[in-house]
């Protein structure tokens, strides 16, 4: 027999967990590089830039559509590393808690 209540309670608690989970995504830290390094990018768990770095070489305004493409492609790479970073967060908050359902990813929930 399924046991509703019993579900339930693993739902109520399985949000508890993500909540929790969530409000500690600021403090995750995720870095991108472009350049060979003469471009890096800082991003935090809540998707936002936190640094951006560059090579003083950079600065010309001969390099302006270069340092462009830089910070673009450094920021991009973060994003890319903190979504990881997410994911495995949220799936340690979660693991365990609820039976696994088939067809039912939750850490699709999170992107």
């Amino acid at each position: 027999m399924f046991d509703l209540m019993g579900m339930m309670g693993k739902v109520k608690e399985a949000q508890a967990k993500i909540k929790e989970a969530q409000a500690k995504l600021v403090h995750l830290r995720a870095e991108g590089e472009a350049g060979a390094g003469m471009v890096k990018v800082w991003v935090n768990g809540e998707r936002k830039v936190l640094t951006i770095e560059m090579d003083e070489s950079l600065l010309s305004p001969n390099d302006k559509e270069m340092l462009s493409d830089l910070i673009v492609a450094a920021t991009n790479k973060a994003m890319e590393a903190i979504e990881v970073k997410i994911k495995e967060e949220m799936k340690a908050a979660t693991q365990g808690m609820l039976p696994n359902i088939p067809g039912m990813d939750l850490g699709s929930m999170f992107g």
